[in-house]
């Protein structure tokens, strides 16, 4: 069991780990979407990348979602096999979200430094095919709002 403090550090030195190993500038919050973003997810047992959606006018996150859910199977097909499509995702706060996600299969804890490398893999190749298929589809999901 780690302290507060140790978890904390070690959750730091994981990211900036990754950022050196790593140095690209991901597209992340700078999708000229507003609520529209993506992220890397690490924690004592699971990591992902995801997409999400929340925008703070529902009405103009439900329709970026149906946008999103009309491309799932090229999404599926092309670039993500393992994607998740959740129209409910209860973040840790409390708030609902919809988000699309892939899920590191791999066993990974952030506490576990010999399961990074893994992880810092699955993070680029798994950012960067959402990215690609971002870019490819981004004037029709911009349609949406």
């Amino acid at each position: 069991m780690f302290s507060k403090e140790e978890s904390a550090r070690i959750r730091k030195e994981f990211w900036t780990s990754f950022g050196k190993s790593f140095p690209r500038k991901w597209l992340l919050y700078n999708t000229k979407i507003k609520g529209f973003s993506f992220k890397f997810q690490a924690d004592r047992k699971k990591a992902f990348v995801c997409l999400d959606l929340e925008h703070p006018d529902e009405v103009a996150n439900e329709l970026l979602y149906d946008q999103l859910l009309a491309l799932q199977q090229i999404l599926e097909t092309e670039y993500l096999p393992e994607v998740i499509f959740d129209d409910a995702h209860q973040l840790e706060s409390g708030k609902y979200i919809r988000r699309i996600y892939v899920l590191h299969e791999t066993k990974f804890s952030i506490h576990n430094k010999n399961t990074w490398r893994d992880c810092y893999e699955f993070f680029v190749e798994t950012m960067n095919q959402f990215e690609l298929f971002y870019y490819e589809y981004e004037d029709f999901i911009k349609q949406a709002i």
